[in-house]
C-alpha cells in the first residue's frame, strides 16, 4: 500500500504541475496592432512612429523606434498592421524587436514581417510602405505602450 500511496501522491503532483502550466499557456491571449513608421537611413537608419494596440476591447496607444545597420538607402513611410499574439495583459507587448531582412519601394511597396520579444509576444504584420527605400539589414525595433 506504501507504494501505491506514494505512485498516487506522484502522479497528483505530475497532474498538479502539468496543469498549471497548461493553465498558464492556456492565458496567453492576442489583440491587433496597428502603427506607422516612418524610417530614414543612409548605412545606418532610424524609424519613429506610433499606433495603437487593441487588446480585450481596450485601446491602447504605442510608440515605436528603432535602429538599422546594414545596406540601407532612402526614406519611407509604412503603415503596419496585423495581429499581437502569446500576450497576457497588453504590456507583454512593450519590448525590443529584432529582424533581418531586406526590400526596397519605389513609390510604393508592401511588406510581411514575423518578430518575437524578450517576453514571447510575437507580432505579425503586414504593411504598406511609401516612399523610396533599399534595405537589406538588420535591425531592432523597440515598441512602447503608454
Amino acid at each position: 500500500m506504501k507504494i501505491s500511496s506514494r505512485f498516487r501522491s506522484v502522479a497528483a503532483a505530475v497532474i498538479a504541475v502539468a496543469g498549471i502550466s497548461f493553465a498558464g499557456s492556456a492565458h496567453a491571449d492576442s489583440g491587433t496592432i496597428s502603427f506607422s513608421v516612418y524610417k530614414a537611413a543612409f548605412f545606418v537608419g532610424g524609424s519613429g512612429g506610433e499606433g495603437t494596440l487593441t487588446f480585450h476591447g481596450r485601446r491602447y496607444p504605442v510608440s515605436v523606434g528603432g535602429l538599422s545597420g546594414g545596406l540601407a538607402f532612402g526614406a519611407s513611410k509604412t503603415y503596419f498592421q496585423g495581429t499581437v499574439s502569446h500576450i497576457s495583459r497588453a504590456r507583454d507587448v512593450t519590448g525590443v524587436y529584432g529582424a533581418a531582412g531586406g526590400g526596397g519601394a519605389l513609390g510604393k511597396g508592401a511588406q510581411v514581417i514575423v518578430m518575437t520579444n524578450d517576453k514571447g509576444a510575437r507580432l505579425e504584420l503586414s504593411g504598406k510602405q511609401v516612399g523610396l527605400q533599399v534595405n537589406a539589414d538588420l535591425s531592432g525595433i523597440a515598441i512602447t505602450v503608454k
